[in-house]
């Protein structure tokens, strides 16, 4: 018995957790629907592709651990998605497109709404390619998945021609194994921890600000405590916002040029030195960096940190503070009554001032 594509791909959206796709339906993609209403899968239909898109995008950043999955239709159906794709690469947000394309056997020759839609949508996603063979769907939507959800995660664009959607394939095919949607939470080197907690035990107006990673990273637990145990004034930008406790002492709002401004080190977490920081140059030329990130091509834009942790942002701080114990319970062995350091996890009165 055989089974055709869109089967084989709806099957494959199932096993990486995909439990609904926004779409405006084309005929180039009516083999996905077929399968989704075999997998229970949830069609929403939208009246603008840009808005199946958008749609996908909010899923993914309302449901951590889920992903958004926006189904167009070809030509058209794509460039219309184009600024929600662009838009879901900015904010890092991790979803699905899958785009239709006339018939594989017809390429080059004219077919309805044949254009060249991967490389259009390559400079604006975390991966662009198409699939040619209808036994690979599982294996291409799976690669879509893994670079969708890896590092700094980021839309995926998978093209699949109409003859290879509806080409048939034995049933078989169908046992597809499950697809992992999240990225393995990596740990930075214990080295770069080690050098980032010296420069923060020798900071006396030490400042941090936490960005967008931290929200992919789901580490918001993990700063909020590494923020109680350090007593750092803090701030948030991007998606970074809403990350750290509006009630939490340590949390400014309003002053952030004039910290910026007064700082000798700069604790940033996900967040690039982009236009918002002025590329760097808020922060005083002599100020120390430690930059927490994602992803080792991040590290180091338009300003060079004196310490850098790669991984996880919510493993990183943990990793923080699992040494900062570990330096306490050494010292009250070997200190004298009462002392205390930054590295014990306990800054002085001076540091934890609410001042700039």
């Amino acid at each position: 018995m055989t089974v055709h594509g869109g089967k084989l791909a709806a099957r494959a959206l199932k096993q990486a957790g995909v439990d609904c796709i926004f779409t405006l339906s084309g005929g180039h993609v009516m083999a996905i629907y077929d399968g989704a209403i075999d997998e229970g899968i949830r069609i929403i239909d939208v009246r603008h592709e840009q808005a199946a898109v958008h749609a996908a995008d909010a899923y993914s950043r309302l449901n951590p651990g889920k992903l958004g999955c926006a189904v167009l239709t070809a030509g058209p159906g794509i460039t219309d998605g184009v600024t929600g794709i662009a838009n879901g690469w900015r904010a890092n947000s991790p979803f699905l497109v899958i785009g239709g394309q006339g018939p594989f056997n017809n390429m080059r020759r004219g077919s309805l709404q044949e254009m060249d839609h991967v490389s259009m949508i390559r400079p604006i996603s975390k991966w662009a390619d198409s699939c040619y063979e209808t036994a690979r769907i599982p294996e291409y939507i799976e690669m879509a998945v893994r670079h969708a959800v890896s590092g700094v995660p980021g839309p995926a664009f998978l093209e699949i021609p109409m003859d290879v959607l509806g080409g048939q394939v034995d049933e078989s095919a169908m046992d597809i194994a499950p697809i992992r949607n999240r990225a393995p939470q990596l740990t930075p080197e214990r080295a770069d921890v080690v050098s980032a907690l010296e420069i923060l035990r020798a900071a006396r107006k030490p400042v941090l600000m936490a960005g967008t990673g931290v929200k992919w990273s789901q580490g918001s637990a993990a700063l909020n405590r590494f923020i109680q145990e350090t007593r750092l004034p803090s701030f948030t930008n991007g998606m970074g916002r809403g990350q750290i406790r509006f009630d939490d002492p340590q949390f400014f709002n309003r002053v952030r040029r004039e910290a910026m401004k007064a700082c000798d080190v700069f604790v940033l977490a996900g967040s690039p030195l982009d236009f918002r920081l002025r590329y760097g140059q808020s922060i005083p030329a002599e100020s120390k960096i430690i930059q927490l990130d994602l992803d080792n091509t991040l590290i180091g834009q338009n300003r060079a940190p004196a310490a850098a942790l790669v991984g996880n942002l919510g493993k990183s701080f943990e990793m923080l503070l699992e040494v900062m114990k570990e330096r306490r319970s050494r010292s009250s062995s070997t200190s004298p009554a009462g002392a205390t350091s930054f590295a014990s996890g306990r800054p002085s009165s001076r540091r934890a001032s609410r001042t700039s």
